[in-house]
């Protein structure tokens, strides 16, 4: 900054004049636009409060050729030319137009590099069992690239697998967690605590699925022996994989033999989940699905357009398109599961994502 300054002033005689506003994105790569101080750079660019923008180098700017065609696309459109200190360019010149691209394809491939080169650091370090960074699980404290076991901690986490093993399900376990006050682990992030909520069910499965209590790390699929204690016998945590496996698979093999099609794929339009229902009248069953808002909120703000709707005749429009538009065959439910990602109803139409 300092050095753009002394250019600036230097070129006092040219009817310069430094604004008072700094554009500085520390902390933030280069490689993306998405940088506040480069927002706010555009947003006075398109206000016309800028004519000239000083970089100390041109990657300082972007280090993305895409985006700098767009940016220099923006600063044509509003009259704005930019200059780099320590590399004379003149953006008005088809020239300097093909030095910055070239420089700039040279910055790009720079950033690239140097993100193989971190890749393969962190895939070296987890190879010798070194933890590279990240939230230490419950149970442990990250000291020098090591996972430090931490005794109160460790206990309520064998506690937790114990009760996995005896409840034999997550949702039985959720409730038992909360009936002793169990909460997830605080933490310190970016100044802030955070932590110590009440378990979710993602968060209490990642937690049982952890190799780290055993004393394994695993990355990109690869287990490898890591370099701090284990915290539980392997035969526990064997176990409780076990038990997970076979609950998923239970659970898969309920869902196929459902008549309900679209389990786990519809939502209403305001994102919430729709849950199988049924009503019997005059001996005659009634399916429906109903959206989680209206089960478990009372606020009408939360409420997509449908609430609620018949089973039978959505399942149907959705049959339909997957046999007449993706021609696809076979047993409904995995037509459905292999094809269809998600199933958003509106009042009038349904919008699928495939």
């Amino acid at each position: 900054y300092d050095a753009s300054e002394a250019y600036i002033r230097s070129q006092a005689h040219a009817g310069w004049t430094l604004i008072k506003m700094r554009y500085d994105d520390g902390g933030f790569s280069g490689g993306s636009t998405d940088r506040p101080a480069l927002q706010k750079l555009l947003d006075d660019v398109r206000a016309h409060k800028i004519n000239v923008i000083v970089v100390y180098k041109v990657d300082r700017l972007t280090r993305s050729l895409a985006d700098f065609a767009k940016l220099v696309e923006l600063f044509d459109a509003h009259q704005v030319s930019f200059v780099s200190i320590t590399q004379s360019f003149n953006t008005t010149s088809s020239m300097g137009r093909l030095t910055l691209n070239i420089l700039l394809s040279f910055a790009q491939f720079e950033r690239e590099v140097i993100g193989e080169r971190v890749r393969d650091k962190i895939a070296a370090s987890k190879r010798k069992g070194l933890w590279m960074g990240g939230n230490a699980p419950m149970g442990f404290i990250a000291r020098d690239k090591k996972l430090v076991v931490i005794p109160d901690e460790a206990e309520t986490v064998r506690m937790i697998f114990r009760r996995y093993l005896a409840l034999g399900s997550t949702g039985l376990l959720l409730k038992d967690l909360r009936r002793r006050g169990i909460k997830t682990k605080k933490r310190v992030w970016a100044g802030k605590l955070v932590g110590g909520v009440w378990f979710g069910k993602g968060a209490l499965t990642h937690l049982l699925k952890n190799r780290a209590y055993i004393g394994e790390l695993v990355h990109r699929g690869e287990i490898y022996p890591a370099d701090h204690e284990a915290i539980m016998d392997r035969e526990l945590f064997e176990a409780v994989q076990a038990k997970l496996q076979f609950n998923t698979h239970t659970r898969k093999l309920k869902l196929r033999a459902s008549p309900y099609l679209l389990t786990g794929l519809l939502y209403d339009s305001a994102g919430n989940r729709m849950s199988p229902s049924c009503t019997l009248k005059k001996g005659i069953r009634y399916r429906y699905y109903v959206s989680q808002g209206l089960l478990q909120s009372h606020d009408v703000s939360t409420l997509g357009e449908v609430t609620r709707a018949s089973a039978p005749d959505l399942e149907a429009v959705v049959t339909a398109f997957l046999h007449q538009e993706i021609k696809v065959s076979g047993a409904a439910f995995e037509a459905m599961h292999t094809h269809i990602e998600r199933v958003t109803i509106r009042t009038d139409h349904l919008e699928l994502r495939l």
